[in-house]
């Protein structure tokens, strides 16, 4: 039984935003965040 993808809306309040694209890293993925981010706690919500 296949799934259909939704779209959903998310409404996030924090402090600072960067949009990135996700670079390969091994069988991964990684994106890069400003080093004063360190030991912050973020979220990540894939858009497409």
């Amino acid at each position: 039984m296949a799934r259909t993808r939704k779209e959903s809306k998310f409404e996030v309040y924090g402090e600072e935003m960067v949009e990135k694209v996700v670079a390969k890293s091994g069988s991964s993925g990684r994106v890069y965040l400003p080093p004063d981010w360190i030991g912050k706690r973020v979220k990540v919500i894939r858009v497409d």
